[in-house]
């Protein structure tokens, strides 16, 4: 239930709905709230501020009737240039960054001022009334503090406007789209790791520990004492609860080995997760389990770190897609991968072994790795970057800026077999100076990281740190 709750609350954040109807309703108590105040108060109040003076009914009615045409009117302006930045944006970046302008929240506020401006001048205006409309010896009503936060609204949907005609195209250009994306990536970096569902046991998979049933040299017997979990939904898994997790198999005296990871994609049949054993595996356990994985139609960047690298890569590989040919724009998502990686290099990845609150193994997760976050950033812009001469030394320098980040030695071989990768697609897809330029500068990528004071041998080379595109 907490999965499927985190989910709504993210397609709420990402929805151009949810904040602008807040607001309506904000308006419309706003509105009943001073037009109460109004019929108790009277207007009195003004006497004593010769600045103010009491609007008269066909006045009032004529400055409400304008603020809420304009306002609506204002409001479809906005949504249409809205809806055109976002198309522009998704076609050209990339159209699952489409989720990345949806969430904007500056759209949504700016949508939901004019909309509540809107909605307020309505109620407010049904309220006022002439001498003798509702009768023959009913005074006239003129909300005249509901008129004046009125222009209050107004004022403030001026300010709206004047912040939407800016933030628009600075929301689409795309050194901003790609700063964005490369702050959140980092900041998941920041908080996840090393954070664990339940504690890290330092141990190794084979070790005892862990159920003989989830070995590799498991017999059919205690094959058979595993107990699947599957999935009812066809999807993205977009979130997975560690805490519902955790507390099911410790509650049920289970160990589970989850088969997936956030932004796998399951069908209907799909193994989520195993649990040992099947005795101690009953049906309000497989339910409570099944219960902790959220499945949408799309991938969310809500746990999947790997999603907000694709991103990144995406708008990198259609920058060097012979049709645009912008290696700039690459090298800013490239700057960003580095930046990324680097920070990973510099943190323990958690163990996959994890307990609980008494030391007992509950959970086998999916194995987190360097590697793998290494091939998913630069293994798969390598293809893109070697045919390009600016694309390519950058490349080359983002594995040299995650390299002084990194004081493993496994973690060094792993950009080692990176830059040698890179070094062989470039020699077969460029040619002449550009050939030369880029192979030379992985050669020297090659001897600093092969020595003993790499960090040393790259920090002191000037021409390497400085010679970026």
């Amino acid at each position: 239930m907490k999965a499927r709750l985190l989910r709504l609350s993210n397609d709420l954040r990402e929805s151009y709905w949810f904040v602008p109807t807040i607001m309506a309703i904000a308006a419309l108590l706003l509105a009943s709230g001073m037009v109460y105040v109004d019929s108790h108060a009277g207007s009195t109040w003004m006497d004593g501020m010769p600045w103010l003076y009491a609007a008269r009914p066909d006045g009032a009615r004529a400055l409400l009737s304008s603020i809420g045409g304009s306002m609506i009117g204002v409001a479809g302006t906005t949504f249409s240039v809205t809806i055109a930045a976002v198309v522009y944006a998704s076609g050209q970046y990339g159209p699952r960054l489409l989720s990345n302008f949806m969430s904007d929240r500056g759209n949504q506020v700016t949508l939901g001022t004019f909309i509540a401006t809107f909605v307020y001048s309505l109620t407010v205006l049904r309220t006022i009334r002439s001498a003798g409309e509702s009768g023959a010896s009913a005074p006239a009503f003129v909300p005249q503090l509901a008129l004046l936060v009125a222009l209050i609204l107004v004022l403030c949907s001026i300010a709206v406007l004047i912040f939407f005609i800016h933030h628009v195209p600075m929301r689409i250009h795309i050194n901003n789209v790609i700063e964005r994306i490369g702050d959140r990536l980092i900041e998941e970096i920041d908080s996840r790791f090393p954070t664990y569902i339940g504690e890290a046991l330092g141990e190794r998979p084979d070790n005892p520990s862990v159920p003989s049933a989830f070995r590799e040299d498991a017999t059919s017997a205690e094959y058979e004492r595993r107990t699947p979990v599957r999935s009812k939904n066809i999807g993205y898994i977009q979130l997975i609860d560690e805490g519902t997790l955790l507390a099911a198999a410790r509650e049920h005296d289970l160990v589970i080995r989850l088969q997936y990871q956030s932004g796998d994609f399951a069908h209907n049949g799909s193994v989520l997760l195993e649990a040992w054993p099947a005795e101690r595996c009953g049906e309000d356990a497989v339910k409570a389990l099944r219960e902790a994985f959220a499945v949408g139609a799309r991938r969310t960047a809500l746990q999947d770190l790997r999603f907000l690298i694709d991103e990144l890569v995406e708008i990198a590989a259609r920058a060097l897609s012979p049709g645009v040919n912008d290696p700039f724009t690459a090298n800013s998502c490239l700057d960003w991968l580095g930046a990324a990686m680097a920070e990973l290099a510099r943190r323990d990845l958690p163990s996959h072994l994890r307990t609980d609150e008494d030391q007992a193994l509950r959970v086998i997760a999916y194995p987190v790795t360097f590697d793998g976050f290494i091939d998913r950033a630069f293994g798969a812009l390598a293809q893109y970057a070697s045919a390009d001469r600016i694309a390519g030394k950058r490349f080359l320098e983002a594995l040299g800026d995650v390299a002084l980040s990194c004081d493993d030695a496994g973690r060094i071989a792993t950009l080692v077999d990176q830059a040698r990768a890179f070094r062989t697609l470039a020699e077969g897809k460029l040619d002449g100076a550009c050939r030369d330029v880029v192979v030379g500068r992985a050669d020297l990528l090659l001897r600093a990281l092969a020595a003993p004071d790499y960090k040393r041998r790259l920090r002191d080379d000037i021409g390497w740190l400085g010679g970026s595109a």
